[in-house]
């Protein structure tokens, strides 16, 4: 066990140990002498049972988990079903199921689920090209079950990285570049076309998201597709964000001085926003310092999957990459006008027991690839080669 412990890859786990620091901080600073004062102590307890999650991870070859990966999709599949009928609602979202004082957010468990689940997948292709009716199809309706029931929770930003996911990893499965092409056309004319609809025909699309009850939606668009038509209340959050960003200035107006908490104008910086905060507090040099540990924390993952001899393990990696990658662009691009609001939260900072634990289980899945992926797949021990490696030696016992 000692033997496995050192062979992590140190360097993640300064990392991680550096953005606890950042977001036990940033917490206290946003819920201090607030009704949530004290959330940054029951951040502090997550990231222990976090680190405990990570740490029983790493020692479990991971691809037991590749092994049994079909069983943990249905199980996946079952607590999203669990969340649409039984789950309770919290900010226009109801993928939160009770479960005594915890809530539990099955539409961020299944974003792990799901890259074990299409890695365990794609590897039997045995790198040949991707099928377009044989794979790509099959591959991507299994993708847009779990997306349709988040989508049905109201939970988009989530349903999202379930696509970013899928992109991923069959561009490093070997999907042909012509597939690949044809996708991103596609793609590009839905995204655009759909962009430019709205924008032409705003005030009917907006008419009917209020007969149907979904006039969110379009307060999450409107300030970034037509501005000029946002009401007060949906470019509120959102020109406030960007007002506490600029006021950051280069260094920051210093630790506990931000503005947007003090005066309540920026909501939720102690979760979804909490970059506004720490921009606010720290400026451009801490935002640009925490962006830095994003990139070498993502640089350590692609370098242990470049050395990777099993081939599963890359497939995993970049999965979780591209889990990573999704919701740190759109949180921050959100608060400085580049990506409408989803509300996802931001790896390791936002407050939230569910994806924490999520994100430090990411990170024991990368550690044991780490520590087992020097093996070949010839080297995991199977049922099979257990009994002939008994039954050999009963036979030389009975030659004796």
């Amino acid at each position: 066990m000692l033997q496995k412990f050192k062979k992590m890859d140190a360097s993640i786990l300064v990392i991680i140990c550096l953005l606890m620091v950042i977001s036990i901080l940033s917490l206290y600073s946003a819920t201090h002498g607030t009704n949530l004062e004290g959330h940054h102590l029951r951040m502090l307890a997550y990231y222990v049972l976090g680190f405990g999650a990570m740490f029983a991870i790493t020692l479990v070859d991971y691809r037991l988990l590749v092994k049994y990966a079909l069983y943990i999709y249905f199980f996946g599949l079952a607590t999203l079903l669990a969340a649409n009928f039984f789950g309770s609602n919290l900010n226009n979202a109801t993928g939160w199921i009770q479960l005594g004082p915890l809530s539990i957010q099955p539409a961020e468990l299944f974003k792990l689920v799901l890259v074990i689940f299409l890695a365990s997948v794609l590897i039997k292709r045995d790198k040949s090209k991707l099928d377009f009716w044989r794979d790509v199809v099959p591959i991507g309706l299994l993708t847009f079950l779990p997306f349709a029931l988040v989508m049905l929770q109201n939970d988009l930003g989530n349903a999202l990285a379930y696509v970013v996911i899928l992109i991923a990893l069959l561009w490093i499965g070997n999907v042909k570049a012509s597939h690949a092409l044809i996708g991103f056309v596609i793609v590009a004319v839905v995204v655009g076309g759909g962009i430019k609809l709205y924008t032409v025909y705003h005030d009917s699309i907006y008419d009917y998201l209020d007969k149907i009850g979904r006039t969110h939606w379009a307060e999450r668009l409107d300030p970034w597709l037509v501005p000029e038509k946002a009401t007060a209340k949906a470019s509120w959050h959102t020109d406030n964000a960007k007002l506490a960003i600029g006021s950051g200035g280069i260094t920051g107006k210093g630790f506990m001085d931000g503005s947007s908490v003090q005066s309540g104008r920026v909501p939720y910086t102690y979760s979804d926003s909490i970059f506004v905060l720490i921009a606010e507090e720290f400026g451009f040099v801490g935002s640009s310092v925490l962006l830095l540990l994003y990139f070498i924390l993502i640089h350590r993952m692609i370098l242990i999957a470049l050395e990777t001899k099993e081939r599963t393990g890359p497939y995993i990696i970049v999965g979780v990459v591209a889990m990573y990658l999704y919701q740190v662009f759109v949180n921050i691009g959100a608060f400085i006008g580049i990506m409408p609001l989803t509300g996802i939260t931001l790896p390791f900072i936002s407050y939230g027991g569910t994806s924490l634990m999520i994100n430090m289980a990411s990170i024991g899945l990368i550690m044991s690839i780490r520590v087992h992926g020097q093996e070949t797949d010839d080297d995991m021990p199977s049922p099979s080669s257990n009994e002939q490696k008994k039954r050999s030696f009963s036979r030389k016992e009975a030659r004796a």
